[in-house]
């Protein structure tokens, strides 16, 4: 009987211990995230300087908008990064599961249109766009260019042009932001639709192309000037263009999921974003020291 209440003690704390090492809790575990391909870069800034912190591994997936959104809705991931919010439509669907994702708005960014350097025009017309979109000839466009079918840029151009699909000509699509800027860099006369991000914070192997690239002003629909996608423009509300950015968290647990959005919504996670060149929902507050007396400088 000893033996056998022996061996059961040990099996408990064996399982236990087993237990303990994988137990997943909001600063600690593994996680899987997909991203908007988008933004990706300042997620993986994010990622990086969290696992840093914490004993956590986050794996950043980038996808498309309309993948990224599959993931939430199939249970491919229980956390998701969004250049929007859920529409009514798509939050319904989640309260026919019982599930309630927990919604972190953190930061604005914007959609820019990049061209060749050889193009002494660095203007463009939303209204010019919106006629392209819809079959009407613009010589100052020759050919829209982006990331993918399915991607959140496209997605808020049909929008904007109120069109349910792009045209067949003049429109090219491919696989990621990276492929867009260096199709644009080695192509005259074309017109990238791309993710403020990847201008702001370029990762290395892109700088060449973007040295080769001008990011052009923008003139809204009721706007009567152009307007370059800053952060200051994006802060000030001049900028037609800006979108903001959302984490969808709908894991149902306290988990890593939930850490890592409570992360860059707080204060470390803020100043990544206003260090990437895009605009934190709360900008971080700096602090100075201040002497009553200035201290003498020996010549």
């Amino acid at each position: 009987m000893r033996k056998v209440s022996l061996l059961l003690v040990f099996f408990v704390l064996l399982v236990s211990c087993k237990y303990d090492k994988n137990e997943e809790t909001i600063l600690k575990g593994n996680v899987a995230i997909t991203v908007d391909e988008t933004i990706l870069p300042l997620l993986d800034a994010q990622a990086d300087v969290f696992q840093n912190k914490y004993d956590a591994t986050i794996k950043l997936v980038p996808k498309s908008e309309a993948e990224t959104l599959n993931d939430l809705f199939n249970a491919k991931t229980g956390v998701a990064v969004l250049t929007r919010n859920l529409i009514e439509k798509e939050q319904n669907n989640f309260k026919q599961k019982k599930i309630i994702p927990k919604i972190t708005i953190f930061a604005k960014d914007a959609i820019a249109f990049v061209r060749n350097k050889t193009a002494s025009d660095t203007l463009i017309a939303i209204s010019d766009v919106i006629d392209f979109i819809k079959g009407t000839n613009k010589s100052g466009i020759k050919g829209l260019v982006f990331d993918n079918p399915n991607s959140s840029t496209v997605s808020y151009i049909k929008t904007l042009a109120g069109v349910a699909a792009l045209p067949e000509k003049g429109v090219y699509s491919f696989k990621s932001n990276e492929e867009v800027i260096k199709f644009v860099a080695e192509n005259d006369g074309m017109i990238g639709v791309i993710g403020m991000n990847w201008i702001s914070e370029p990762s290395q192997n892109m700088l060449p192309y973007l040295q080769n690239v001008s990011v052009l002003s923008v003139k809204g629909l009721k706007g009567k000037t152009f307007i370059s996608p800053t952060q200051n423009n994006i802060a000030e509300g001049t900028y037609p263009l800006a979108r903001d950015l959302y984490i969808v968290n709908c894991q149902g647990y306290s988990g890593l999921g939930m850490g890592f959005a409570s992360f860059i919504a707080g204060d470390v996670g803020q100043r990544i974003v206003l260090k990437s060149g895009l605009l934190p929902v709360r900008v971080p507050g700096r602090k100075f020291n201040v002497r009553n007396e200035i201290e003498n400088v020996k010549e």
